[in-house]
């Protein structure tokens, strides 16, 4: 695969890059890659994302299966007690007001019913291709919920499947240095080498 030369290289860091087959795009968001893998013309490419940009032009990738646009993952902080649980719920919240998560999420609050440490749960639910981005917005707002701790692909479906209460709920909306540009757009600029 032979990447296109990009002007300052370093500002792509975290986008993707698309593999088409017979030419290469860089510079996608994650909202956009979902844009071509849901496309019949498109839909069967090679996903990157950018994991290092150098200033000399080289890329450090890493290759993401396209099942992962389509998964949601999450955070699960249990506690014991409701007061406690209100709190990291709300802990969660006003750290989003104050920075905004990488990524569009939501956040319950839900009894389980089963008595013990993890009867309540403050569940933070997100798309799974920002894993590390929200494990890192976790530590910057230096968020400390639960005394127990769950997280990832198979836990979300878990939480589903598992009968509960929500006893309260908001929506995060996410952050991003790039704005995602409408389907027509992406799909009418995806001959360009460097899509940013």
């Amino acid at each position: 695969m032979k990447l296109p030369r990009v002007d300052q290289p370093q500002r792509l860091d975290g986008l993707y890059v698309y593999d088409f087959g017979e030419w290469v795009a860089v510079g996608y968001t994650a909202e956009e890659i979902e844009v071509l893998l849901e496309d019949k013309q498109y839909g069967g490419g090679k996903v990157y994302r950018i994991h290092r940009a150098r200033p000399n032009g080289e890329f450090e990738l890493r290759g993401v299966a396209p099942e992962r646009f389509h998964l949601e993952s999450g955070m699960f902080f249990y506690r014991a007690g409701l007061d406690r649980a209100r709190e990291d719920f709300e802990a969660l919240r006003h750290a989003a007001e104050a920075v905004p998560p990488p990524c569009r999420a939501y956040v319950q609050l839900a009894d389980t019913g089963v008595e013990g440490e993890g009867r309540y749960v403050t569940a933070l639910v997100f798309p799974a291709e920002h894993e590390e981005a929200v494990g890192r917005w976790l530590l910057e707002v230096d968020y400390r919920g639960g005394d127990l701790v769950e997280g990832g692909i198979s836990h979300v479906t878990n939480y589903y499947e598992q009968e509960k209460n929500i006893l309260e709920r908001v929506q995060l909306w996410g952050r991003s240095a790039f704005s995602s540009r409408p389907p027509e757009e992406v799909l009418a600029s995806v001959r360009c080498a460097v899509q940013r």
